[in-house]
């Protein structure tokens, strides 16, 4: 089983890609605290680089920025690619396959005063509320539909 779930933050804004087939990808990495302090009492982070694909790419590059807390989880891949001097370089990354927004672009906790609103993760599965069509639900919501149809319980075949 490979799987991965972390909690930090951003050490750098994400940056967005583009496949040749026109999928996002969006690359950052983020700082995870270790769970104990070194031999000076300090805790010491780890940083993890993270990849995400498609439509949770372009939101990440949209609402995240350097400092934001994010819960993600994925899975380890390491693949290889053949640098420039010739040699073969290995990386090792997550692939996100959740991305949880823990605070909002402006509202990490790092001393900034100022906080900027942004979406929650139910956000996304939304339209934006300018084009949601609104309906008086004080009135009669069945008065368009025309006349009533009376079914009584013989009529059913079960």
């Amino acid at each position: 089983m490979n799987k991965v779930f972390l909690i930090g933050r951003l050490t750098k804004d994400p940056e967005l890609r583009y496949t040749s087939s026109n999928i996002a990808t969006a690359s950052f990495s983020i700082a995870v605290n270790r769970n104990f302090a070194n031999q000076n009492g300090e805790r010491e982070a780890d940083f993890i680089n993270i990849v995400v694909w498609r439509k949770q790419a372009e939101n990440i590059k949209n609402y995240l920025s350097k400092g934001s807390q994010v819960a993600i989880d994925g899975r380890i891949q390491t693949r290889t690619y053949d640098a420039q001097d010739g040699s073969k370089r290995y990386v090792t990354e997550v692939v996100a396959d959740n991305v949880q927004f823990l605070d909002t672009r402006g509202g990490s906790n790092n001393g900034g005063g100022s906080t900027v609103s942004g979406p929650t993760p139910y956000d996304f599965d939304q339209a934006p509320a300018m084009s949601t069509p609104t309906t008086d639900v004080s009135s009669d919501p069945f008065a368009d539909f025309g006349s009533s149809i009376e079914i009584s319980d013989d009529e059913l075949p079960f």
